[in-house]
């Protein structure tokens, strides 16, 4: 990849491309020439051929009102009435990254060449993404189907000068942004409005930051994993390549190999074959003062983390195929001299992938609580001091207060699981009789995303406290020693019940911004 630039041409945009434009605000986009010789081909086809025959969106209404027929001398202002009648959505601005990540995807659809827009509104849409001219877009109003049609007109309202945009930071009037850049608001032209906001941009956009997001999330389960076996000095065959041949599901497999390759410097586990060698089988009943297995936390983690790391990928793929695919409708099959209506505007692919992905994450939300919860409650790990007090246990408070912060967010983010693409309402005069709400699932699995930063953190800072108490550090392998130096510099070892807030928050903000493993996928 260009560290200066992401060239588009309708067919190889990356998650990875789009995560890096979003982080970059010095990236930039280019459209690759042969892109811009298609949408002129496209263009060309649809104006000769919207003389002469009637086609719908660009000389008919939209929905249940396209039996009205448009008069060539009104087809101009269809396409404005269009945004103008579809900016109304209400709420909060979705975030600017959300939105900046939804206007690469839906550039690079248009410049696959069918939906008949111009290489002016190519040239426009190019230049708010490189000048990180964000839209304003409220939160509420897509159902998915159609597309996201009102956040996407939201979009749309800026290239035409009208509505707000974000610009360095600064919520201002689109107009007035423009005239001191001195861009010209567009002008549109026959079905290009309805070719903006029929697609499945915005959702795909923000589904596209959510994977990389939970790529992060995964590694970060794995590293606290790996902590977590050392800090009990748990039997090694949990990770053994031979367990997991047995059961060769890919993920699992692959979250055993991560474990062993982060542990295989670590000289705190315990070997199952030395264990059966010290303690013996008698002919009496008696008790060990070792268990001989971990709880489930502990001891399945590549049986927990397997099937998210295998739903991302999964959902990756079904990402990556529709930010770079015709979304809109109808198709100008300028190629085959013809024009297609379907519904590749429905949003239900990206809906249904998301939805996977926020349930997985969910999981994994509660199963790092419950690796917290052991290490806190003395009457399970039955070692370690009551929430990990390293001072005055009933005096001081060691960790029970984030505690509270994990089981209620983990709470949370349960109720959020149930799947969005199921609570589908007809609209639109039943017109969209069946909708994806897939905008929605993308929002509601950002919440989620969230909620799993948050109980990471808390099972990270707990796990470091058991570092801080065993005082074994330089037995630990490299990646928790990692761990361990880098958080201890923002979140010192609780001794004294401190007010911590701050603190947590610049731990949260690493745990963000921190650099995935390089889970290798084979």
């Amino acid at each position: 990849m260009d560290t200066k630039s992401i060239i588009l041409n309708g067919s190889t945009l990356s998650i990875e491309d789009i995560a890096a434009i979003v982080e970059n605000p010095n990236l930039q986009v280019r459209i690759a020439p042969s892109a811009l010789a298609f949408a002129n081909k496209a263009k060309k086809f649809l104006d000769k051929e919207a003389r002469k025959k009637i086609i719908y969106g660009v000389n008919t209404g939209f929905g249940p009102m396209a039996s009205h027929i448009i008069g060539r001398n009104e087809i101009d202002m269809l396409q404005k009435n269009l945004i103008h009648g579809h900016s109304m959505g209400m709420g909060a601005p979705l975030p600017e990254r959300y939105v900046l990540a939804a206007m690469v995807v839906r550039l690079n659809t248009l410049v696959k060449g069918y939906s008949g827009v111009s290489r002016e509104l190519l040239k426009q849409i190019q230049t708010f993404i490189n000048k990180r001219i964000i839209p304003v877009v409220p939160e509420h109003g897509a159902v998915g189907t159609s597309g996201d049609l009102v956040q996407l007109a939201h979009i749309a309202l800026a290239f035409i000068g009208d509505g707000e945009v974000f610009y360095h930071g600064r919520r201002q009037p689109t107009a007035k942004v423009l005239n001191e850049l001195r861009i010209a608001p567009y002008v549109l032209k026959p079905k290009e409005g309805l070719s903006l906001i029929n697609g499945t941009s915005m959702m795909t956009g923000i589904a596209a930051l959510h994977c990389t997001d939970a790529q992060r999330l995964i590694s970060i389960s794995i590293r606290n994993g790996a902590m977590a076996l050392e800090s009990i000095g748990a039997f090694d065959d949990g990770i053994s390549s031979r367990l997991h041949e047995l059961r060769p599901h890919h993920g699992q497999r692959v979250v055993a190999r991560t474990l062993r390759s982060l542990l295989s410097s670590s000289r705190l586990l315990k070997r199952r074959e030395k264990f059966q060698k010290t303690f013996k089988v008698t002919g009496t009943l008696h008790q060990i003062p070792e268990s001989v297995q971990e709880v489930y936390s502990l001891r399945c983690i590549p049986q927990v983390v397997g099937p998210v790391l295998d739903i991302l990928h999964k959902v990756s793929g079904e990402i990556t195929i529709e930010m770079n695919a015709v979304t809109d409708n109808p198709v100008v099959d300028w190629k085959n001299k013809t024009f297609i209506h379907g519904g590749n505007f429905h949003g239900d692919y990206i809906a249904a992938a998301v939805d996977q992905l926020k349930i997985s994450l969910v999981k994994l939300t509660m199963l790092s609580e419950r690796r917290a919860n052991f290490f806190l409650n003395q009457k399970i790990n039955l070692f370690f001091p009551p929430f990990m007090n390293l001072k005055k246990p009933g005096l001081t408070m060691g960790l029970q207060g984030l505690q509270f912060v994990a089981t209620s967010t983990t709470s949370q983010s349960q109720t959020l699981a149930f799947p969005q693409n199921v609570h589908s309402i007809p609209t639109n005069g039943d017109n969209q009789d069946i909708v994806s709400m897939g905008t929605d699932a993308a929002l509601i699995a950002a919440r989620v995303i969230e909620n799993a930063y948050i109980v990471f953190a808390v099972e990270l800072l707990t796990l470091l406290q058991t570092v801080d108490f065993l005082g074994e550090e330089s037995n630990y392998c490299r990646s928790s020693r990692e761990m361990f130096a880098e958080f201890r510099k923002i979140f010192p070892a609780l001794i004294d019940d401190r007010e911590a807030y701050g603190e947590l928050q610049k731990v949260l903000d690493a745990l963000k911004k921190g650099e995935p493993l390089n889970i290798e996928w084979k």
